[in-house]
């Protein structure tokens, strides 16, 4: 039986025994948990036959891939998951420790259908979860997660014969091979890898000097205090911190991993800290001369560069902007065959004939280091300085509980939209539309423009802006943006500002 958290004290005989889960950890597509806070060692246990009885549910071959990141307590989640799933009666592939796009690419090296990977990602210290997916390179959904939860927290779990257990070692090192490939930098590139003492840790360092980088190391020890800083390369902490890296090295940039490998941030030559879109810009503008007439997904709080760009549009470009999240993302790029995604946060997702369309920071890496390669005779810094200019601000987070932010929100998409109807401006531009594919993106009649969301992954709502005039526009646009979600009383402080 399933217990709500409020049920189940921790330091008792109960905590010991039945599953506490608090419903908030069933996410949009995948699921999180403060451990043992929110969730027990018997909750992951359900969520583990849960998980399995929704594979029989669903007719999917009883195998699965499961892997944990480099948390102190990630081994003890991923063996009571894998309990679970056994009960189920599914056949569990355990491949050790691993990045998420390494168990994402062992559905492929082990021919599985199912993988659950075991990680909090780029949340600190303290949470725990897990990435899943039955149809890869695609992980869960709301329509998935929400059956999930429903079968756990009324314990429909069913217990089946046939469950079993296998370590498969070598995926790590076919996981690199597969990354590699036959590819050699043929100009010299000297990268500062930075970590953040996370699990990519044990995967960078040795993917760059396989590929001829020459590696400035940068928080490359494992170690899951984080002693540093939060491994997430979306943070401005991190992105300084590498920043710094590359003035005192002069490297030709730096290349930073979140938590679980999935996501990549980038800093160039002059220690500038290029956001994720306007990286993905960079990309896109290269792939488009090799893949010319190629479909791009950016979520909405990625630069209207995709659109707007005068040299994507050169090569018939198509911008799709969708939802945002790993999973949302995923979706879309396979739902109509785009050649890539790109996501503000860090997260790519490269197609085939690039890659095989999931999120890995280790891919995004290979693919700039190939960038770098095929334009000898620029820097990165010389590819930012020849995007369009434009002013944005970082991903900014204020707080909302998980039990109130979606109410927030719509609250908030509410009186964003009575400012369109009403004429009324925003940073002192005319508002030309408020697109609600996913909270609000407030669009201008410049271009410029600005977004409330809410998170799927934290208590938060997120804000993001842009404007292609000015830093004192971009100001302006927060401004009012801000002035809208004060008007909601439980939204507390951003957890970054610019």
């Amino acid at each position: 039986m399933t217990k709500p958290a409020s049920d189940v004290a921790q330091n008792t005989w109960d905590f010991l025994k039945y599953p506490m889960i608090t419903p908030t950890g069933f996410r949009e597509y995948d699921a999180r948990w403060k451990y043992p806070d929110e969730i027990n060692l018997p909750g992951i246990t359900a969520l583990g036959l849960g998980l399995g009885t929704q594979m029989h549910k669903r007719g999917i071959d009883p195998v699965i891939a499961v892997g944990n990141d480099y948390r102190d307590y990630s081994l003890a989640i991923k063996n009571a998951l894998v309990v679970g799933l056994m009960q189920a009666g599914i056949q569990v592939k355990d491949i050790g420790p691993a990045l998420s796009p390494m168990a994402y690419f062992s559905q492929f090296h082990l021919d599985v259908p199912a993988v659950a990977m075991v990680t909090a990602s780029h949340n600190p210290n303290g949470w725990t979860g897990v990435k899943m997916g039955f149809d890869r390179p695609l992980t869960h959904g709301p329509d998935e997660m929400s059956e999930l939860r429903d079968i756990v927290l009324s314990g429909e779990g069913v217990a089946r014969s046939g469950g079993g257990y296998e370590f498969v070692d070598g995926v790590r090192e076919a996981y690199l091979d597969d990354l590699a490939g036959d590819f050699k930098m043929t100009r010299k590139l000297k990268v500062v890898c930075a970590t953040g003492n996370g699990t990519a840790a044990a995967f960078a360092p040795a993917l760059f000097e396989r590929l001829g980088v020459e590696v400035v190391p940068s928080h490359i020890e494992l170690d899951y205090t984080f002693p540093n800083y939060n491994p997430n390369p979306e943070a401005m902490e991190m992105l300084h911190d590498m920043a710094n890296s590359v003035k005192a090295s002069g490297a030709d940039l730096a290349l930073g991993f979140d938590g679980d490998g999935d996501r990549c941030g980038v800093v160039d030559d002059e220690g500038e800290e290029i956001f994720a879109d306007k990286v993905g810009v960079i990309m896109a503008r290269d792939l488009a001369k090799l893949h010319p007439g190629a479909t791009f997904v950016a979520d909405v709080k990625s630069t209207g560069l995709f659109a707007s760009d005068p040299e994507l549009q050169k090569y018939g470009v198509k911008a799709d902007y969708w939802k945002t999240g790993h999973s949302h993302m995923k979706r879309r790029v396979k739902e109509i065959g785009a050649l890539a995604g790109f996501e503000k946060s860090g997260h790519y997702f490269l197609a085939e004939p690039i890659g095989r369309g999931y999120d890995c920071g280790m891919r995004v890496a290979v693919e700039i280091c190939k960038l770098m390669d095929r334009n000898p005779d620029m820097s990165m810094s010389d590819l930012r300085k020849a995007l369009p200019k434009t002013f944005s601000t970082p991903t900014m987070s204020p707080y909302c509980a998980d039990t109130e932010k979606y109410d927030t929100l719509a609250k908030i998409v509410q009186k964003l939209a009575a400012k369109a109807k009403a004429g009324e401006q925003l940073g002192g531009q005319a508002i030309k539309e408020v697109v609600t594919v996913n909270g609000a993106r407030v669009i201008l009649d410049n271009g410029a423009w600005g977004l409330v969301r809410a998170s799927s992954n934290t208590p938060n709502l997120v804000v993001v802006c842009e404007s292609p005039e000015s830093e004192d526009e971009l100001r302006a646009i927060f401004s009012d943006v801000d002035a809208v979600i004060r008007t909601e009383p439980n939204v507390g402080d951003y957890d970054q500002t610019f």
